[in-house]
């Protein structure tokens, strides 16, 4: 498993770091951000294929600003894809 971080752009969290093979993410931590929410969203996602995710929470929007920390997740993990 290899590292990443990400740096959300237009909410609330600072920073998202993640471990994945490239195919599973695991130990999703955020940075800042609706604490109770990043965490029940860091637990459900944990352990999950990379594509599964980005499937689930792509789009996700919160409070009408065109994305949200599940949305940024779903960023985060295609840059992943992307890169490798």
């Amino acid at each position: 498993m290899n590292k990443y971080s990400f740096k959300p752009q237009g909410v609330c969290s600072a920073l998202i770091t993640f471990e994945s093979d490239g195919e599973i993410v695991k130990n999703i931590q955020f940075t800042r951000g609706c604490n109770g929410n990043t965490k029940g969203l860091s637990a459900l996602a944990d352990g999950m294929k990379v594509k599964d995710v980005i499937a689930r929470l792509k789009g996700t929007d919160c409070g009408g600003r065109g994305t949200s920390c599940p949305d940024q997740l779903a960023k985060a993990l295609e840059e992943l894809i992307a890169n490798n």
